[in-house]
């Protein structure tokens, strides 16, 4: 199939950035002629605190060849002409993070079944890393049921984001799910060698942007009962530095809780979780999350809670430790339970190996299927 992919990549940031890419790469490989579609200017610099685009330029993922980058989030004019251009395909993969780029996705959808077209449209399949965002907004809803609605199908990475999907539209688009697939920074991924008699270092590491879902307070507050335990927080910290620093001090934690408030690039990844007993994920809520799969490529245990599809990565007691969401009461309990002497080295020793090729190989062969129409095809047939 002719297909086009929509959605940001390199040198804008993220874990979606290196899913589009990746995803490109895969859909390639699997024997489609594949094109890239891409954004120069993704958003309003105001509505994402952090940092927009990879600092010095250097490419953290594995850059796909085949990409154009002519749609801009000021200039509808660009997404008109996109959708008039993506006509000319068998198939298109509309990437879905943000209720902001819902209207351009929305006028990208009406150009491509508009006038004027000289041959069938081409089936629409959104790819939806969330259904809403983390933070709700007023008319949310109705910017994605008007985007679902308009597609042939849409793939989630989860049954809890299905659920969401389907009371929107229900009975109106195909709902596919589909595990996400390690899509990892491309830079080297050493294993930290494993030591049974090693001694833990008392070190953790919460990585990625600091925002209110990801449950960094509820850790901080669970630290100050698990003295002797520090914590290396790193990435962009969308509420300030200042805020963030006055709530660490309140909590008597300056001495225990090192800052690195910047966005880390690829290169300075692996340095951070090279001396670290495991990486901590304390979601109050989520989706799905890449940093249990960074930290298995680490060779690092994780803690995390249950939110999302966070339970279903980390098999509590073998590989990591889970706790229940937003409760500072069960977060300490698994940090106790964690540092329980000799668990550490334990739990290290079982992190599993992360497979790219199956689990990639699972996830197209379910696009694919739903690009195609064969499911809806099937289920009509089988009536």
């Amino acid at each position: 199939m002719h297909i086009a992919v929509v959605g940001p990549t390199h040198p804008h940031t993220g874990g979606i950035v290196h899913h589009t890419t990746e995803l490109s790469h895969q859909l390639a490989a699997a024997g489609h002629d594949v094109d890239l579609v891409s954004w120069s200017a993704q958003y309003p610099a105001f509505l994402h605190p952090g940092t927009l685009r990879v600092p010095g330029g250097d490419p953290e993922v594995r850059l796909y060849p085949k990409t154009s980058y002519p749609l801009v989030w000021w200039n509808p004019i660009t997404w008109r002409r996109t959708g008039v251009h993506l006509r000319s395909y068998d198939a298109v993969v509309l990437v879905h993070a943000s209720t902001v780029q819902v209207p351009a996705s929305l006028t990208m959808l009406h150009a491509i079944h508009g006038r004027g077209r000289r041959r069938p449209a081409p089936r629409v399949v959104v790819v939806a890393h969330n259904v809403f965002p983390h933070e709700r907004h007023h008319g949310d809803a109705m910017f994605v049921r008007a985007l679902f609605s308009r597609a042939d199908a849409v793939l989630v990475h989860s049954e809890q984001l299905a659920g969401l999907a389907r009371k929107l539209v229900p009975g109106r688009t195909e709902i596919v799910v589909a595990d996400i697939p390690p899509h990892l920074p491309a830079f080297p991924q050493t294993r930290r060698p494993v030591n049974e008699t090693d001694q833990p270092t008392n070190k953790l590491l919460f990585f990625g942007t600091v925002r209110p879902y990801k449950g960094l307070d509820v850790l901080l507050h669970a630290m100050v009962q698990v003295p002797g335990v520090r914590l290396i927080v790193a990435g962009d910290i969308w509420s300030g530095v200042s805020n963030l620093r006055t709530q660490i001090a309140d909590l008597g934690l300056l001495d225990r809780v090192m800052l690195r408030p910047s966005y880390v690039p690829g290169p300075e990844i692996a340095p951070l979780f090279r001396d670290v007993d495991a990486l901590v994920l304390p979601y109050r809520a989520g989706t799905a999350s890449q940093n249990v799969l960074l930290a298995h490529a680490m060779g690092v245990p994780v803690i995390a809670t249950r939110a999302g599809t966070l339970g279903s990565q980390v098999n509590d007691g073998v590989d990591g430790v889970l706790a229940e969401p937003d409760d500072v009461a069960d977060l300490t309990r698994a940090l106790v339970r964690f540092y329980t002497p000799g668990t550490p080295a334990r739990l290290r020793a079982a992190v599993p190996l992360v497979d790219m090729e199956s689990s990639w190989n699972a996830y197209v062969d379910a696009l694919t299927t739903a690009l195609t129409g064969a499911a809806v095809a099937g289920a009509r047939a089988s009536r």
